[in-house]
């Protein structure tokens, strides 16, 4: 049992550290491994007990736990999630949880694989006065997207348009 979890331990130790070897893990990797591994179940153990039980296993002044205060610490967390069980019971079931996990990616930004002319001249992402210049199709208006025309379909016969009338007067 304790291999398995020993696997998993190394696992999430080398999770996001480039050059971790996987035989300590991190504050924030350990934090990992207790929510993916549901033994942080946010009501008898959440995120600060995670990170206090981290703090008294580890040395003064270590940043990093080993397997053995890694056990030390999945005990005290075994205590807290499963009540009422002896230590070596709770740790045993806190090492079930954690069987053939793996640190999980959800929530990742995925980066587009469309190409960027193909996301810049996407015209149903326009706003504003460049929106006006196309129609609902994405097809472009032309000249008519681009001035401002008078509209000569007036109800009154002798009225079309303010330019002829400033030519009329001069």
């Amino acid at each position: 049992m304790a291999s398995e979890a020993e696997r998993t331990f190394h696992r999430f130790a080398v999770f996001g550290e480039s050059s971790s070897s996987g035989k300590e893990i991190t504050n924030k990797n350990f934090s990992k491994l207790c929510k993916d591994c549901d033994i942080m179940d946010g009501k008898a153990v959440t995120s600060t007990d995670v990170d206090i039980v981290f703090s008294k296993v580890k040395a003064k002044n270590a940043r990093t736990i080993n397997f053995q205060q890694f056990q030390e610490a999945m005990k005290e967390l075994g205590q807290k999630r499963f009540k009422g069980k002896n230590p070596d019971e709770a740790l045993q079931d806190v090492f079930k949880l954690m069987e053939g996990k793996d640190p999980a990616t959800t929530g990742v930004t995925k980066s587009t694989t469309v190409g960027g002319v193909d996301r810049l001249t996407d015209t149903s992402k326009y706003t504003g006065t460049h929106k006006e210049r196309f129609d609902e199709s994405g097809k472009g208006k032309g000249i008519e997207g681009r001035e401002e025309t008078t509209d000569n379909s007036g109800y009154v016969s002798g009225y079309k348009g303010a330019g002829t009338y400033d030519k009329k007067n001069q």
